[in-house]
């Protein structure tokens, strides 16, 4: 099992160094059914909340460079196979950090605890917020809850109207590139 705290403290200097705020550093199974792992990076910038591709690509770059270089100085941080993913957090973002309950308050969420709170384990309400290190949701069956941030198993936002309208919008550039094939809009519109 990979040491995510060790990864993360790798991890973020090279986030930083591209000016992006690192949201969540997590291992999964792949999805390649290869049986390996995938190391999933999730990065934001912070000027537009998201990730193009191209930043994508540029921080898997410096994070592959220096996880090579440390394996290759005999500090082996995953073993067996793996994949690295780097995106986007989305706009139905995790909730990882204190300040996304801070940035996200007001905002429908669905939230799992490590352990019951109140009687409760798994809370889907609009987010109060965080005060210090407690956090309040307002959850739709049982009103207000508050729990330490360090209860939480995971935490997201729900996709709402409202959230769309909140979020920055995606970056367009080279839209206006496209080109469409007229040969290809009329073979998909012959397939509906």
């Amino acid at each position: 099992m990979a040491d995510i705290a060790r990864l993360t403290e790798i991890i973020e200097p090279e986030a930083r160094a591209l000016g992006f705020d690192l949201v969540r550093v997590k291992m999964m199974p792949s999805e390649a059914g290869d049986g390996g792992e995938a190391l999933q990076i999730m990065a934001e910038d912070p000027a537009t909340g998201q990730l193009v591709i191209e930043q994508c690509a540029a921080l898997s770059r410096a994070v592959s460079a220096r996880i090579d270089a440390l394996e290759e100085a005999g500090d082996i941080l995953i073993e067996g196979a793996y994949h690295l993913e780097v995106s986007s957090p989305g706009i139905d973002r995790p909730l990882t950090r204190a300040k996304d309950f801070a940035d996200w308050a007001g905002h429908e969420a669905k939230i799992s605890l490590a352990e019951k709170t109140d009687g409760h384990r798994n809370l889907r309400g609009k987010l109060v917020g965080i005060e210090g290190e407690l956090i309040t949701i307002e959850d739709a069956k049982h009103g207000p809850i508050a729990f330490p941030l360090n209860a939480i198993h995971a935490a997201k936002l729900i996709l709402t109207d409202e959230l769309i309208a909140a979020t920055k919008p995606l970056d367009t550039t080279g839209a206006e590139n496209i080109v469409e094939d007229p040969e290809t809009d009329e073979e998909e519109k012959a397939d509906t």
